[in-house]
């Protein structure tokens, strides 16, 4: 019964043991599924089943009817006209991340738009190409097709290079694609748990330092071999600096001019943003002037500076992966795929709770995953989200996919039409509007000092991951990144934190001593509570910590008291002991009797419960022994661990902990577990971890049930710090610990 007195609560009810609490209130024995149960649900058809997975694989078919045409038309039309002029540079800027043609990157802006629309589960990203996974598909690019060390640079020979580079591309994004389908038919999408916000964070900080550097050969339109290889990085800034006297002046004054410009306006959006209609389309006021100066003013042939060319119009034929790049690059596919979802759900994730809809992680990487695969057949590159984009789409009014849909008919329009129009821009000009796009990556290095107060393990995560992915590269990095993440975890669970409790506010409140002046320990009990999984990487370290908790080895004791009876035995057989009222006398001058000798003995015998039967007399291990003999005395008789933060025992840990249980026990200490969450009970009964020594009756609902247990059962009414009133012992009620005032 629980009764409120104002801002206290008064509870009365029995201590409870486990066993007792189920007894009392007949615990249910639940039937649990077994793996076999899940794969007949899972494959169960009916009606209400086949409506169901084909609304999951088809969410446009849930949306689109509800669509609210009147309200929402007019804004998803203003955004979509937005988020294509967006999509459109995009495309062209980070084609060049890939190392193929920048027409190419319409084809990234186009077709997985149109494959998410139909499958997508969020309302609000925009599908397309995305910096970081443009530069991982480049480095398998120049990987696979190095740019020409001849110096042969022909017309023909640059067209069959990049012929070879657009196929390579093509494929990857492929196999990326194909990686993510699987992955999601598989219901494989909790796999993005295992890139946490830091790593995430400190990897596309790296990349966005990689973009930076892979575009100084545009802003600079200097010949700069790529690098994909460990320390590329360096490579390529010593490549850029030994040629720095080669710089095309015209190319670096407009890629500062437009980087300026880009920044000035970007910032002034973000800070009137409230008071703005609509975000300043810097990115195509900048683009069109460009091309306009550069094709009145004839910067190629004047100035000698690298621009688009001419725009293939219409689209590739589809063609089918090369089955040699396929084997080449399954790695690279793998961790595209990996970070291409992450990225693209972490921003999904975002917007579905601003708003308030669900989102399917297996059904995005189904949509991603066919995205890429059409992407890949016409010769497009691998997409996700852009986060700059995916704003756009956002801010400027975007309800649902038809937005989406609408760009990428802008899109269209480009490809089909006035692709033309946009020959004769810089590809410098293009380099900076990537690099515009990374102010939000780069801002990232502030996170290091805030992760630094708050988490320092998160912190490590996010420089190692950056380091990581900067020096080794980012399909090396992110490996490198997730098995030193993974590394923090085990060495967080294998060292975790064990603290010795105390009763706090005489209340049924238990904390670590350490932390609080007004604390309650019984006289002779312990109380070690383990922060973490018990298994097999930290069983030793429980013990460890266990044993130095209550302040001695209990195999140590156990030892010495075998020896100590051993001798008891011998002297009893020699007369050199007698048996008197008082206990035993030494009759005979005391001879030493070395510790070496005695640990000659067998070690198992010396493991075995203590055995006083065939003796005249019981010893008393707390009391005066006779000369001679020293067993280190014991002054605790119950230990009790508290096991609420022990979510899981593996069977290693069950049987160094049933061990450990059993010195305590041979020792005459009485040992409790508390509060251990639901299901343990049953599980060690499975796993026939009781027997005469350790039995289930030592589970207890909470420490407070096993301390009043152990008063109980001591028959403790006082003791020098703590008096306890009479009605708190009477019918083992659940009491609270109340001084008595004299």
């Amino acid at each position: 019964m629980v009764e409120p007195v104002g801002n206290h609560y008064v509870v009365a009810r029995p201590v409870y043991s486990e066993h007792l609490f189920n007894e009392e209130y007949e615990k249910l024995h639940r039937y649990h599924k077994t793996f076999w149960d899940h794969l007949k649900l899972y494959f169960r058809c009916s009606p209400q089943r086949v409506k169901k997975v084909a609304l999951g694989l088809f969410p446009i078919a849930s949306w689109l009817p509800a669509y609210r045409f009147r309200e929402w038309i007019l804004s998803d039309i203003v955004s979509g006209i937005n988020t294509g002029l967006v999509a459109v540079l995009q495309g062209l800027a980070f084609a060049l991340l890939v190392n193929v043609p920048p027409g190419y990157g319409l084809y990234a802006a186009f077709f997985p738009v149109l494959v998410y629309f139909i499958f997508g589960t969020s309302r609000h990203i925009s599908a397309g190409p995305f910096p970081v996974l443009s530069l991982m598909v480049g480095g398998a690019v120049v990987r696979l097709v190095p740019d020409d060390s001849t110096g042969n640079g022909t017309s023909t020979n640059m067209s069959a290079i990049n012929e070879e580079r657009v196929m390579v591309a093509a494929s990857v994004t492929f196999l990326s694609g194909v990686f993510q389908l699987l992955l999601g038919i598989l219901q494989f999408g909790f796999i993005v748990i295992y890139l946490s916000q830091s790593l995430i964070s400190g990897f596309t900080t790296a990349a966005a330092v990689h973009v930076v550097v892979s575009q100084l050969k545009f802003m600079l339109q200097l010949s700069v071999p790529g690098y994909n290889t460990p320390l590329g990085i360096i490579y390529t800034l010593e490549s850029v600096f030994s040629q720095i006297t080669d710089t095309n002046i015209a190319d670096l004054v407009t890629s500062l001019i437009v980087l300026l410009v880009v920044f000035v306006v970007k910032e002034m959006n973000d800070r009137y943003k409230a008071k703005l209609p609509t975000p300043i389309p810097i990115e195509l006021l900048v683009t069109v002037l460009a091309a306009l100066i550069s094709y009145f003013v004839n910067f190629e042939e004047k100035y000698n500076v690298a621009v688009v060319g001419k725009l293939e119009e219409g689209f590739q034929v589809p063609v089918a992966p090369d089955a040699g790049v396929l084997q080449k690059c399954i790695g690279d596919s793998i961790s595209i795929a990996i970070v291409g979802f992450a990225v693209a759900f972490s921003v999904a994730k975002v917007y579905s709770i601003k708003y308030d809809y669900p989102l399917d992680g297996n059904q995005e990487l189904i949509a991603f995953g066919l995205g890429n695969i059409v992407c890949g057949s016409f010769k497009g590159f691998a997409s996700s989200t852009a986060l700059s984009r995916s704003g756009v789409q956002e801010s400027t009014g975007g309800k649902t996919q038809i937005a989406g849909i609408i760009s990428a008919a802008i899109v269209l329009i480009v490809i089909l039409a006035i692709g033309f129009l946009l020959a004769p821009l810089q590809k410098s000009v293009l380099a900076s509007l990537a690099l515009g796009n990374l102010k939000g990556m780069l801002m990232q290095f502030k996170e290091v000092g805030i992760l630094w107060r708050k988490d320092k393990y998160d912190c490590v995560i996010w420089v190692v991951t950056f380091l990581a992915a900067i020096l080794l590269g980012l399909d090396i990095g992110l490996a490198t990144a997730m098995a030193f993440q993974l590394l923090t975890v085990v060495i967080r669970s294998q060292i975790p934190s064990c603290t010795v409790l105390a009763n706090v506010g005489r209340s049924n409140i238990y904390r670590n001593r350490k932390d609080y002046k007004d604390i309650y320990e019984p006289e002779g009990v312990k109380i070690f509570k383990c922060s973490s999984p018990i298994f097999f990487a930290n069983t030793e370290f429980f013990r460890e910590k266990l044993i130095t908790a209550v302040g001695f080895n209990p195999q140590r004791i156990l030892r010495k008291r075998n020896k100590a009876l051993r001798k008891v035995r011998k002297m009893l057989k020699k007369g050199e002991l007698q048996v008197t009222p008082k206990g035993l006398i030494c009759m005979a001058n005391h001879t030493h009797e070395s510790d070496e000798e005695l640990d000659n003995n067998k070690i198992e015998e010396l493991d075995q419960p203590t055995n006083m039967t065939d003796l005249p007399v019981q010893i008393n291990w707390g009391a005066d022994l006779p000369p001679g003999i020293t067993v280190p005395r014991v002054d605790i008789h119950s230990i009790i661990l508290d096991f609420s933060s022990v979510s899981f025992l593996d069977f290693s840990a069950m049987t160094v902990l049933q061990k450990i249980l059993k010195e305590f026990v041979r020792i005459n200490i009485d040992i409790y577990i508390a509060a251990a969450h639901e299901g343990l009970l049953e599980k060690l009964e499975r796993c026939a971890f009781f027997d005469e020594e350790i039995k289930p009756s030592m589970f207890f609902l909470t420490i407070h049930d096993a301390v009043l247990h152990i008063l109980l059962k001591k028959d403790i009414d006082s003791s020098p710090e703590l008096k306890l009133a009479e009605v708190t012992l009477q019918l083992s009620p659940f009491a609270i610990l109340v001084p008595l005032r004299s």
